[in-house]
């Protein structure tokens, strides 16, 4: 069972999914379902002896393209509807070992052309209005399969984080005339304390309102809403500088870093957004070697973080790091 209730204290919809209970947890790696099947062995979710890169309907998912009706009756004040989406893995590597910064500029780079595939497609269903795509990494993260892969999930409505940025965004358009985020890049730019990484197409620094641990943010250097609008050039640069940050990540306890990546780019509702800007956002969750941050009752239940040190310094550490 799958379906939507409405927070009304917040606004906000909630996805009830009762069937993920049942979701694969730590299986042994000769039976990871998320690798190739050997020949003879045991049968995964990819039917085939090798691949590169794979994406696929998840198999516990908490949107469905033909949901079932929701399992009570709403009202006016607490609206219930069916949880109509898709929900997609999509598989990195066949390594079940691998790390994503280890697998190459070119296999990165064809990543990218693959998330772009999904957002357009995606996106062009008339029920999806705003295509999510991201990777949990780690256990304190709660994976529980550490096959390397990343997911989409394509909502029927615009989730809040994103509706946010969107908000502000609007408002800076409206005040301003300028993009939000292009501002910030200026500034970011223009101090440079705080970056790490930039090409001819991407900025990827720990911003000055940082919340996580080395949180660090990609943004397109150029005002382009999504990644369908990004140039064949752009997309090489974006698989470039990925890959840096992730070396670093990496380096930076030498143990691979437990975090969330996630995309925000231009909602898919076929309305104009004013101010949308296509970047990438990690927030990682270690602290310190063996600590880790967690998300406890200020932020949760307040919704303000409380940061344990200066994103400045966090930048430096970063840039330090060999990539």
């Amino acid at each position: 069972m799958s379906e939507l209730r409405w927070h009304p204290l917040l606004e906000e919809w909630v996805v009830t999914a009762t069937h993920r209970q049942d979701r694969t947890f730590f299986p042994p790696p000769d039976y990871c379902p998320l690798c190739p099947t050997r020949p003879g062995g045991f049968p995964t979710e990819v039917p085939a002896a090798d691949y590169e890169i794979v994406a696929f309907e998840n198999k516990f998912p908490a949107f469905r393209p033909q949901p079932p009706e929701p399992a009570v009756t709403g009202s006016e004040l607490l609206p219930v509807r069916p949880s109509q989406g898709v929900c997609e893995v999509v598989l990195y590597t066949p390594q079940h070992d691998a790390r994503l910064a280890d697998l190459g500029l070119n296999h990165l780079r064809q990543l990218v052309e693959v998330w772009t595939d999904r957002y357009a497609e995606l996106g062009a269903l008339p029920y999806i209005d705003y295509v999510f795509i991201f990777e949990n990494r780690g256990e304190a993260v709660g994976v529980t399969l550490t096959h390397p892969h990343g997911q989409i999930y394509a909502f029927p409505f615009i989730p809040p984080v994103p509706m946010q940025e969107l908000a502000a965004g609007r408002r800076h358009w409206e005040r301003t005339g300028r993009c939000l985020v292009c501002d910030v890049l200026a500034e970011e730019r223009a101090a440079g304390q705080r970056t790490v990484a930039e090409n001819d197409g991407f900025w990827a620094g720990v911003p000055f309102y940082a919340r996580y641990p080395h949180e660090v943010h990609i943004v397109a250097r150029r005002h382009v809403e999504a990644l369908t609008g990004l140039s064949d050039g752009e997309r090489w640069e974006l698989a470039a500088v990925l890959r840096t940050i992730l070396l670093k990540y990496d380096g930076l306890y030498n143990l691979p870093l437990p975090y969330m990546m996630v995309m925000h780019q231009a909602p898919t509702d076929r309305r104009e957004h004013p101010g949308c800007h296509f970047h990438i956002e990690f927030y990682p969750l270690q602290r310190a070697p063996g600590k880790l941050q967690y998300r406890a009752g200020c932020e949760t239940g307040a919704g303000t973080f409380l940061a344990d040190a200066l994103p400045e310094d966090w930048a430096a550490q970063l840039r330090s790091r060999v990539a």
